[in-house]
């Protein structure tokens, strides 16, 4: 979409300053870049049917954001839809204005069905590929798109200057609207349907019915170094991704540079992006770029199906009826951790970096799937005539739905949420054993709350009460370093020397690994109230969630800004 600029009267005030005083400029000023956002139900056809979709500006996926690190956004959400709605600008650290986060009832009511609201908020000591999505029931499954952040003006990116770059967001499609696949789940108490294809820049690929004619298209001319920002929008599944004869380097993740590496594979869990750069020096051809699920999960079904994209040496020496099909991608067996291990672990920080130290909070938190009773009068498809949930220390995250959590914050409204979420669990066990028993969380609004400033270890423990899988644990308002991964159950005396406290990656959102763990380390320097959560959507509508409430610090500078005039009422 264009981006409005400044009145013609700014511009061109503006442009005789620039043309007075070129010789002492540098063309780094930043700019205010504003969007209009509608909201819409509009009839997509994927798999043979033409469905109503919900979107955003009648496009599918929605429009791609570009700005440069220092770049103010102000984007004007208008919703046309029968449906409450909020955007969640992912990894955007949203200094100081948590306002404009986008969780709804964390930071946020929503946007009813008819209103507006204006997300506002400054990019700041930040570059890469982000994303934006809906943050409201399952609206995530076809609203999103990607979120771009150049370096400023006369800075480069710390690798090989690319011929040309392409965003890949990887997504999930249902036949059936997703609003009511999770509904029925909820009503039932049961896992919802999984889902009939995965997307690539929103088509299925040509091993689909009805989808090798809008299959997505990457046209390249050999001997390019190309960069691809990959983005894994799907809504429940980890995804694994190949090129067809391409080795890919990894230069950035979640708008963290990296050490670069070399891999013929990469797995993306839901909310976590990667850069790759791809060197077009095979015979003059065609590549499926090719994408499958990682499902870690033991005997649980999963959308087995697999979405192509072409990678297209386009230099007109092709002729159009005769041209090969396209070579073949190999991807890892679905179940295949060993890969997803190795591949996490090559992430690391391109540089030593200083670790905020010491550690003023040392905290530990299960992440796992549970079991409700039920009770008289509910519909129960659970295990053994139960209800599924999910929690984190065996609360089960409540979303309220008078008020949203940090206008009660700032409101000082009683009734709305507790400061006693648990530090660590309430009971101990075997984590990850076979046997552990059921765990029933309680369901509960509870927040953690840290002091301005205070450096925070924590340990994500993944749990085996009812299905051990890789969780990705996405942090609101943060980024952080990633010290360590492992399996089975966290040991301080035998784990803590595989810290790496030297050149660990930064990240904002974390794979725990199947009946493993991971240890995050972050300072809480951002006032509010930060939402941690599995982005597995699944599960965070089960309860997989706590927030985290930062005090303000000292002075202006470290406080939360004031509310916006325009912020939704529940």
């Amino acid at each position: 979409m264009e981006t409005r600029r400044r009145s013609s009267i700014t511009w061109l005030l503006s442009s005789f300053f620039l043309l007075a005083f070129l010789p002492h400029l540098s063309n780094s000023k930043a700019e205010v870049h504003h969007h209009d956002f509608i909201v819409q139900a509009t009839p997509v056809k994927r798999l043979c049917k033409t469905h109503s979709i919900i979107t955003v500006n009648g496009q599918f996926p929605g429009p791609n954001i570009e700005v440069r690190n220092g770049d103010t956004l102000i984007i004007t959400v208008s919703n046309r839809t029968p449906y409450n709605v909020t955007i969640h600008w992912h990894g955007i650290r949203q200094i100081r204005t948590a306002w404009a986060d986008g969780p709804e009832f964390v930071t946020q009511c929503p946007v009813k069905p008819g209103g507006i609201y204006t997300y506002r908020f400054t990019i700041e000591d930040q570059e890469g590929t982000l994303w934006w999505h809906a943050h409201s029931s399952w609206l995530r499954a076809t609203v999103y798109g990607a979120l771009i952040i150049h370096p400023k003006e006369k800075k480069s990116f710390p690798f090989l200057t690319p011929k040309r770059e392409y965003p890949i967001l990887l997504g999930e499609w249902w036949d059936q609207n997703p609003i009511d696949v999770i509904h029925e789940a909820i009503s039932t108490g049961s896992a919802p349907s999984i889902s009939d294809a995965f997307t690539i820049n929103g088509q299925p690929g040509d091993l689909y019915n009805c989808s090798s004619k809008e299959i997505t298209i990457i046209p390249v001319k050999p001997g390019e170094t190309v960069l691809l920002r990959f983005i894994n929008a799907a809504l429940n599944t980890e995804l694994f991704v190949s090129i067809a004869g391409h080795t890919m380097m990894v230069v950035a993740a979640d708008a963290s540079y990296v050490k670069p590496f070399l891999t013929a594979v990469i797995m993306l869990a839901p909310g976590q992006t990667t850069d790759v750069l791809i060197t077009t020096n095979l015979p003059i051809s065609r590549y499926y770029i090719a994408a499958r699920a990682y499902s870690s999960a033991e005997s649980l079904p999963f959308d087995n199906t697999t979405a192509t994209a072409i990678l297209d040496y386009d230099c007109g020496c092709l002729p159009g009826p005769t041209q090969p099909p396209p070579a073949q991608a190999i991807l890892p067996a679905f179940n295949d951790t060993l890969t997803v291990t190795a591949f996490s672990a090559a992430f690391k920080s391109p540089t030593p970096v200083k670790l905020p130290s010491p550690v003023d909070e040392h905290l530990f938190f299960t992440v796992g799937l549970g079991l409700f009773d039920c009770l008289p009068g509910q519909i129960c498809g659970g295990p053994n005539h139960t209800r599924l949930t999910a929690s984190i220390n065996s609360v089960s995250f409540v979303l309220p739905y008078s008020s949203s959590i940090l206008q009660a914050h700032q409101l000082a409204v009683p009734g709305i949420f507790t400061t006693d979420f648990p530090a660590k669990p309430p009971v101990e066990f075997d984590y990850t054993g076979k046997n552990v028993g059921r765990e029933q969380p309680e369901p509960a609004t509870k927040l953690y709350k840290l002091k301005f400033g205070s450096v925070v270890q924590l340990v994500l423990q993944g749990t085996s009460v009812v299905a051990a899988e890789n969780h990705p644990i996405h942090l609101h308002g943060y980024n952080f370093y990633i010290l360590a991964e492992g399996f089975g159950n966290f040991n301080p005396a035998r784990d803590t020397v595989k810290f790496n406290l030297i050149d660990p990656p930064l990240r904002n959102t974390v794979g725990v690994p199947m009946k493993g763990w991971a240890v995050i380390r972050f300072v809480a320097d951002n006032p509010g109230v930060w939402l941690l959560h599995c982005h597995l959507d699944v599960h965070i509508t089960w309860g997989l969630a706590m927030a985290f409430l930062v005090e303000d610090g000292v002075g202006v500078l470290e406080a939360l800004e004031p509310p916006p005039l325009d912020l939704p009422l529940c």
